[in-house]
């Protein structure tokens, strides 16, 4: 017994040393609710992160109101790198506006009225044109908090009205005549052709003329036919040579008004038809030939083809022939 006695008191000093242990150097588990709180500044910076993870601009068609394209301004940098979003926001705008391989843009020239041969006036369609600065700056407004854009398109119609169109031949305010050989079959058709597209054209006050925009595709399939024009400083045969007398005739005829210029370029060779330095060539889907009506009032094109010549003419009405502006 006495033995026994001495083993359980043993036992029971150490289970009161290691109590004591225990009670010195506590292991105490930390739960969430049991945290550091939060500082001002780190609860700021979590509420921001989370309204910058939900925050979403749409840019919507004005007309159909349909979304065209939804983002995060975040994933795009807005937070971190504003230069890299503007440019991201200015290729968003630069595609919807002038379009891609795949998709056209919101961007359209102006189509011009014209008149048929009983005189009644054949609508064209007005140009639109997509702000693209504009859409930029709103989408960035946006980019705080989110939201719907809606793109910004201005269109203008055509500057003239319509009961002032048989009016508009009345008085000639200018013309010009150039000469071609009558029996080569392929450009004199074509001289015809781009002729008959330009003539009795109206353009109205500010109005923008783009000769491959009112012609056309010059191509087989429109009726066009092979002949010699001039490529990269060589005399060769294709689909529509002679079209470019059209356009430069026009050009010597209007060039005589107080017109502004938006593109307009010569032939790589002297052109017989034109002194030099006088031509305008084009082809389409390239080089055009483009000006503003900027004389003051509205006037019409006529294109006259005879045996061996090709005339045009630009009328107005009486009305406005003391305030058309003349070439200084």
């Amino acid at each position: 017994m006495g033995k026994l006695s001495r083993v359980i008191s043993i036992l029971l000093a150490g289970s009161f040393v290691l109590l004591a242990g225990c009670t010195d150097q506590p292991i105490k588990e930390t739960k969430a609710s049991e945290q550091q709180p939060k500082t001002k500044v780190e609860k700021r910076v979590e509420k921001k992160k989370e309204e910058e993870k939900s925050v979403f601009v749409s840019i919507i068609d004005p007309t159909t109101k349909a979304t065209i394209k939804t983002f995060n301004p975040k994933e795009l940098g807005f937070s971190t790198d504003l230069e890299k979003y503007k440019a991201e926001i200015s290729k968003i705008a630069r595609e919807l506006a002038r379009g891609t391989e795949t998709t056209p843009g919101y961007d359209k020239r102006m189509i011009l009225d014209k008149l048929d041969v009983k005189g009644q006036v054949i609508k064209g369609t007005p140009q639109t044109i997509l702000d693209e600065d504009e859409l930029i700056e709103k989408v960035i407004q946006s980019s705080v908090k989110g939201g719907d854009v809606e793109v910004p398109l201005y269109v203008t119609a055509s500057g003239y009205k319509v009961e002032d169109a048989a009016q508009l031949g009345e008085v000639l305010v200018a013309s010009y005549t150039t000469h071609f050989n009558s029996g080569v079959v392929g450009r004199t058709k074509n001289i015809a052709l781009s002729a008959q597209a330009i003539n009795n054209v109206i353009l109205g006050v500010g109005d923008s003329f783009s000769f491959n925009t009112t012609v056309g595709p010059s191509d087989a399939a429109h009726g066009f036919q092979k002949a010699p024009e001039v490529v990269e400083g060589k005399l060769v045969d294709g689909i529509g040579g002679g079209i470019c007398q059209t356009s430069s005739t026009l050009f010597n005829a209007i060039d005589k008004l107080g017109v502004s210029y938006i593109e307009k370029h010569h032939h790589s060779l002297q052109v017989g038809y034109v002194p030099t330095g006088r031509d305008a060539t084009v082809s389409y889907g390239g080089k055009d030939f483009r000006f503003k009506n900027t004389t003051g009032a509205p006037v019409i094109l006529k294109a006259i083809v005879r045996k061996g010549s090709l005339t045009v003419e630009v009328r107005t009405a009486k009305a406005y022939q003391d305030i058309i502006k003349k070439q200084m």
